[in-house]
């Protein structure tokens, strides 16, 4: 697809994030979309084509999608010349999410953190003064059940709070952290749930933050046309207030960024109808 074909800003809106008790700058919403990475030669001739060398898979996968998900952070943080290859490769309207690494939400499981939060906000600080910093992930082990004094104690890092804080997004995968309790400290701290569907999970669709919303699509074999079509409703009526991010399952096949593809799509359709 076209970069031009990429949903464009829909109207602007103001968020209020509660924890910091003050107003975010107006801000324009949008649709990002895309998959959990790009660096695979198996989507040739398909979603690449069949002569397009490694060092410019990102540059092609941004001009057909508008958003990756990079979970490379999860176990290791790339090296600066990588960083600003990535950024060099995107368009201005890119946005990267990426996932927390393992020692925060494995290892330390949010316990004392301050430092290696405040240290994967600072690698990334290249993103956000590009303005492609979409949300941060945070993804909990299915054996991490819930514990509200812990969460909220986590939010408060400085890296992670005031009006400069990155967007945030958590994904909960143990069932005890689907509770009201949880959502009223996801909704003071301007934070996501992350919504995570797939063969084995379906998180509950429920919105806490004001300025973003994080999607995660994971369910093998893909998803139909008519799912598709439904997904670039829901989301369009989702994006008229805050931004949402839109991420599909990357496989040895092209099907996720395929899906991705048909989806912004669809809500360019949309939104040229309104």
């Amino acid at each position: 697809m076209p970069s031009s074909n990429i949903p464009k800003p829909l109207q602007p809106t103001v968020g209020e994030v509660a924890a910091a008790n003050s107003i975010v700058a107006p801000m324009v919403t949008a649709i990002y979309a895309g998959t959990s990475g790009w660096a695979y030669p198996s989507w040739k001739p398909v979603f690449y084509p069949a002569g397009l060398p490694a060092k410019r898979f990102l540059e092609h996968y941004a001009s057909r999608l508008n958003s990756v998900e990079v979970n490379y952070t999860f176990r290791a943080f790339p090296t600066a010349t990588t960083l600003a290859g990535w950024l060099a490769a995107t368009p201005a309207d890119f946005r990267f999410s990426f996932k927390a690494p393992q020692r925060i939400t494995h290892f330390s499981r949010l316990r004392e953190c301050q430092e290696p939060v405040g240290r994967f906000v600072d690698v990334l600080e290249p993103f956000s003064a590009a303005g492609k910093l979409g949300p941060l992930l945070f993804q909990l082990p299915p054996n991490f059940k819930a514990n509200p004094v812990l969460l909220a104690d986590f939010l408060t890092a400085p890296a992670l709070a005031g009006p400069a804080a990155p967007l945030i997004a958590f994904e909960f995968r143990h069932d005890s952290w689907f509770a009201e309790e949880t959502y009223a400290i996801l909704r003071l701290h301007n934070v996501a749930v992350c919504i995570a569907e797939s063969d084995e999970l379906r998180t509950p669709d429920v919105q806490c933050a004001s300025t973003h919303a994080c999607y995660r699509l994971r369910r093998n074999g893909g998803y139909s046309p008519a799912e598709i079509t439904a997904f670039a409703e829901k989301f369009s009526a989702l994006a008229q207030n805050r931004n949402v991010y839109v991420y599909f399952k990357h496989e040895d096949e092209p099907t996720g960024a395929l899906n991705a593809v048909a989806f912004l799509d669809a809500c360019a359709v949309k939104a040229g109808k309104q």
